[in-house]
């Protein structure tokens, strides 16, 4: 039987936070374990154009979709939106009722805080939107690369998202199969600047 990967999508998602994830998905289940398969969701199944104007046609609407093992969910701009349309909250907590693992990238924590994944958690965002998410007093707000708890995992800020799909990889496979995903996509982070930590608050993402 497949296994499925997730991946919502919705108009003015941030690109990279959906496509890192969806290069080491595909390709952990591309070359290393062809029981996983990824899906592009969306509300209407329609393309959707995201944050940088890149254009993207989605595998499946809500009322068509299959069973999700995992479900991602991205950040962005769209999210200000998102976050208050009642049926992607449903979808998402129909998804969650039997997928195994729950998780988001950016402000995408704020569509699994309004489904009602993190109460009670820790959790983290982009460094602009932690104070936001914050203010909810039944998150605890950490300030990581990605947060695990229990079967939800949160991301930082866009690129963050690279690193928590090998962490799942690791815990769907082994730590030495995400370690070979890793390898495969060249991804040894090696910026040319330095960057000093930026303050939290700016609503910019």
């Amino acid at each position: 039987m497949s296994k499925t990967f997730g991946i919502l999508l919705f108009p003015d998602a941030e690109e990279l936070d959906f496509v890192g994830p969806w290069e080491v998905f595909t390709s952990f289940g591309k070359y290393f374990d062809q029981e996983w398969q990824s899906v592009l969701v969306s509300q209407t199944g329609e393309p959707v154009r995201a944050n940088k104007g890149m254009l993207f046609t989605p595998d499946f609407a809500f009322d068509n979709c299959p069973p999700l093992d995992v479900l991602l969910i991205p950040g962005g701009q769209g999210t200000r939106v998102e976050e208050n349309n009642e049926p992607l909250l449903d979808f998402v907590r129909r998804v969650g009722e039997k997928a195994a693992w729950m998780t988001s990238v950016c402000t995408g924590a704020f569509i699994l805080r309004r489904a009602g994944f993190l109460s009670g958690r820790r959790a983290t965002t982009h460094w602009a939107m932690m104070n936001e998410l914050r203010k909810d007093p039944q998150i605890t707000v950490v300030e990581q690369r990605f947060v695990h708890d229990g079967n939800v995992i949160t991301a930082a800020g866009v690129s963050a998202g690279i690193d928590m799909a090998l962490y799942l990889v690791g815990l769907l496979s082994s730590p030495d199969v995400a370690r070979n995903v890793q390898k495969f996509i060249e991804y040894y982070p090696e910026p040319p600047y330095a960057v000093e930590p930026i303050a939290a608050g700016k609503d910019n993402v």
